[in-house]
C-alpha cells in the first residue's frame, strides 16, 4: 500500500513536466511563413513624394511621371515577393541602358537600386530644369514599358510617353545589364544611400524574450512541484 501510494506520488512531477513541455494549445489561427512583402507607398508629403515599383503585381512604376522640385525626396517602394526589380538611372536616348558617366559632358554615373525587394531607395532632386529617366533592369522589364520619370514636360519631344514608347519599341531586344548592386550618386538626382529594407525589428525580439521568461518561470515551478511532492513520498514513507 505505501509502495502503490509512493509510486502515485512521484508520478505527479511527471505528469506536470509532461504538461509543461508537451505542444502548445492550439490558438485556432494557422500561422503559414508568407512572402515578404511592403506597403504601398504613402501619401505625398510637403518635401516628400512617394513611387509604387510594380505597383499592384504590373510591371510599372506609379505614378509614372512626377513634377518635384529642388530637394525633394522621392522614395521608391519595393513590393515583396519573388521577382526583384530596380529603379535604374537612364537617358532618354538610351531609356532601357544605365546610365554611365560621360567625362566630356561632365556628370557622373546614375544611380542604381540595384535588383531587390520589400525595401524602400530614396533619391533627393538636386535639378528640376532637367528630366532624371529611370528604368527596371530586370530582363525584359525595360522593354514591357517598366519605365519612369521626374520633371518630364507634358507636351514636345521628350515626354514620358515619348520615353516609354521608346522602351517599348526596343521591347525583347533589350540588352540584359548585369544584376550589380546599388549605386548612390546620381544625375540630377541623388541616391545618398543604398536601399533599407522596408518594416521595423525588435517585436519579434521582444516576444522571443517574453516567451523565454514564462519558459524559465514554468521550469522553476515545475521544480518546486516536484521537490514538494518528493518530500511529502519520502515522509509518508518514513511514516
Amino acid at each position: 500500500m505505501i509502495f502503490t501510494t509512493l509510486v502515485s506520488v512521484l508520478a505527479i512531477p511527471a505528469l506536470v513536466s509532461a504538461q509543461i513541455y508537451g505542444p502548445p494549445p492550439s490558438s485556432g489561427t494557422t500561422t503559414s511563413a508568407a512572402p515578404a512583402s511592403a506597403p504601398s507607398a504613402p501619401p505625398d508629403t510637403q518635401g516628400q513624394m512617394n513611387i509604387n515599383v510594380a505597383f499592384n503585381g504590373n510591371f510599372v512604376f506609379n505614378p509614372a511621371n512626377i513634377t518635384a522640385p529642388v530637394g525633394t525626396l522621392v522614395t521608391f517602394w519595393f513590393p515583396g515577393g519573388d521577382i526583384p526589380h530596380s529603379v535604374t538611372q537612364s537617358s532618354f536616348q538610351e531609356p532601357c541602358t544605365y546610365l554611365t558617366a560621360n567625362s566630356s559632358a561632365g556628370t557622373g554615373a546614375g544611380f542604381d537600386s540595384g535588383l531587390t525587394n520589400a525595401v524602400q531607395f530614396t533619391i533627393n532632386v538636386t535639378d528640376d530644369q532637367r528630366i532624371i529617366w529611370f528604368h527596371c533592369k530586370q530582363i525584359l522589364h525595360c522593354g514591357m514599358g517598366m519605365v519612369g520619370s521626374i520633371n518630364a514636360p507634358t507636351n514636345g519631344s521628350n515626354t514620358f510617353q515619348a520615353f516609354q514608347a521608346a522602351a517599348l519599341q526596343i521591347g525583347s531586344n533589350e540588352v540584359t545589364q548585369t544584376s550589380g548592386g546599388p549605386v548612390t550618386g546620381g544625375v540630377h538626382g541623388i541616391a545618398t544611400a543604398t536601399p533599407a529594407a522596408t518594416g521595423t525589428s525588435g517585436s519579434s525580439s521582444s516576444s522571443s524574450s517574453s516567451s523565454d521568461s514564462s519558459s524559465s518561470s514554468a521550469i522553476t515551478n515545475a521544480a518546486s512541484m516536484a521537490t514538494i511532492l518528493l518530500a511529502v513520498a519520502v515522509g509518508f514513507f518514513l511514516v
